[in-house]
């Protein structure tokens, strides 16, 4: 009786094949720590932190920390890019990346010779189509090593296609092939693609029944989304533009129903003061489209800088100035940063720059409704000294005069 063992105990497909998948993904994950874990900053000398999670090899994601030059140089060499074609800022998470991918795919055609007529079919409409194709008819000629062409095909291969019928199942030749196709998937990653024609899924071999396993009905229409999966064409439709408030989410970072509130504000103020504008909860959720729900997450969420004022007859919400300050730019022709910088500067700079509101908003031409956020940025900061008093209502403070923490940020912001 043969007996067959594997790491000490009888032999079992299914361990063999998990056994094979942990040894392929920890040598795709030293391949992938080595190509990016040497790329360096040249300017500071800092290499990327990367972390693999990996739960098999069609789902490998990547997390590569490191500053923002560095994580612009790596994304650079890997070519992953945003929609305008820039490197993402931050720690990007880049999933199963096509390392030192071919551009032309190849298959390698594996069948039985019964199954010959349509084996011509399927690789003539694979190379009409831009697919290069392994196929014995072409590739082995008189006076040629089986074995040698067979094991060339299958080293060049990007994709393992094995055309399984009720026939081929049997053909030890077609099983000494798939295995071979298998075990180039588990240690190179190479596609395989197990091709039903007139067989149940039910049929299939236990290593293959957890595959995705295409069948043949329609030679046409079949072929057709077969040559699409081969070369990567999703069957997606293309994505349409995002909804307005769920891309100003994005880069606002705040939620949408967030972003909702916020612009309720922006939209609403004149002065961009405290108490300009006070909305009931039921007017916010009018202007907002905001469910009840939605719109108490929302205030929670911003909490720091929306605040809500209790009564027995329902209260109201306002907004502090510091709201003004960081969602002014979504809706806005103007940047309060920017405008805080400058204002900064000025008082640094200028002995003779004013040091009321009211004055430094007829120097600027800006109105109380711009000028405001730009304080409010310097003074949620502590950058600036203010003096709060009776004054012009319309402003956040009576005067604002620089102090070293204004120089420290003018320099900090100069630099480079």
């Amino acid at each position: 009786m043969l007996r067959i063992e594997f790491n000490g105990k009888p032999f079992d497909p299914d361990a063999f094949e998990d056994a094979l998948m942990a040894s392929a993904l920890e040598a795709v994950k030293e391949q992938i720590r080595e190509k990016i874990g040497g790329i360096r900053d040249p300017q500071t000398g800092e290499f990327p932190t990367v972390v693999i999670r990996a739960t098999s090899l069609e789902d490998v994601q990547l997390h590569i920390e490191g500053s923002d030059a560095l994580i612009a140089r790596v994304r650079e060499a890997l070519g992953v890019n945003d929609d305008d074609g820039q490197p993402v800022e931050g720690g990007p998470t880049v999933t199963s990346p096509d390392l030192d991918q071919p551009r032309t795919p190849k298959v390698f055609l594996s069948y039985a010779s019964e199954d010959r007529d349509l084996a011509s079919q399927l690789a003539h409409a694979l190379i009409r189509n831009g697919i290069d194709t392994w196929w014995d008819r072409w590739e082995i000629h008189a006076g040629d090593s089986l074995r040698q062409k067979i094991d060339t095909g299958l080293e060049d291969c990007t994709h393992f296609l094995v055309l399984l019928t009720p026939t081929s199942l049997s053909k030890p030749w077609v099983n000494q092939e798939m295995d071979a196709g298998l075990v180039r998937m588990l240690s190179e990653r190479i596609g395989f693609l197990p091709v039903r024609y007139g067989l149940a899924a039910s049929a299939l071999p236990p290593l293959l029944r957890g595959r995705y396993s295409p069948e043949i009905r329609d030679l046409e229409t079949d072929l057709h989304q077969l040559i699409h999966d081969i070369h990567g064409v999703t069957r997606k439709p293309p994505i349409g533009p995002p909804p307005p408030t769920a891309s100003l989410a994005r880069k606002s970072g705040a939620s949408p129903a967030a972003v909702a509130l916020a612009r309720a504000f922006v939209e609403h103020t004149k002065t961009a003061t405290q108490l300009d504008p006070q909305f009931t909860k039921s007017q916010l959720q009018a202007l907002t489209g905001l469910s009840k729900e939605d719109l108490a997450d929302a205030i929670y969420e911003l909490r720091g800088v929306v605040k809500v004022h209790e009564y027995s007859d329902g209260g109201f919400v306002v907004a502090e100035p510091e709201l003004y300050a960081d969602f002014d730019t979504l809706w806005k022709p103007w940047n309060p940063a920017e405008d805080a910088l400058r204002l900064a500067a000025d008082l640094h700079n200028d002995p003779d720059f004013p040091i009321t509101p009211a004055e430094i908003a007829g120097r600027y031409d800006y109105s109380p409704r711009r000028l405001n956020p730009a304080l409010a940025y310097l003074i949620a900061r502590d950058l600036v000294g203010v003096l709060v008093g009776i004054g012009d209502p319309d402003y956040l403070c009576h005067r604002v005069t620089a102090t070293d923490a204004t120089r420290r940020f003018i320099k900090s912001r100069s630099a480079g």
